[in-house]
């Protein structure tokens, strides 16, 4: 049996001001959007970027190579362009991300939709 995905998600740190990462977690949790594809897995990383360069992911993407790690989500809110700017480091954050050897996979939820809009988060 093989061993669970060890996943991390990166955000941005402007829209984490607003933005709690419930949308992440949830699909995340429900493995659906971007987790769909994943049958077993672990959450071990949940992190900004530390503001505009991403000046943070490098250094913690590292530590979290030491530990397994298989894949880094980048979060929607750095790919959309409503109602936020689409992050201007996206590609070199990517590729300082990758130049460690991690798999990037680019979105967590959509923009619109449940996962955005929270009412399924929210509905009990």
């Amino acid at each position: 049996m093989a061993d669970a995905a060890k996943i991390a998600i990166v955000r941005c740190d402007i829209v984490s001001e607003v933005c709690p990462g419930m949308g992440c977690l949830k699909a995340f949790q429900d493995r659906k959007e971007a987790f769909e594809g994943y049958k077993d897995a672990r959450l071990v990383g949940f992190f900004t970027c530390g503001g505009c360069s991403g000046r943070r992911v490098y250094r913690l993407v590292n530590t979290l190579k030491r530990y397994g790690i298989d894949a880094v989500h980048m979060s929607s809110c750095m790919l959309m362009t409503e109602p936020f700017t689409r992050c201007p480091n996206r590609e070199e954050i990517k590729r300082s991300i990758e130049a460690l050897g991690i798999k990037v996979v680019e979105g967590t939820h959509h923009e619109v939709g449940q996962y955005a809009s929270g009412t399924s988060f929210h509905r009990r």
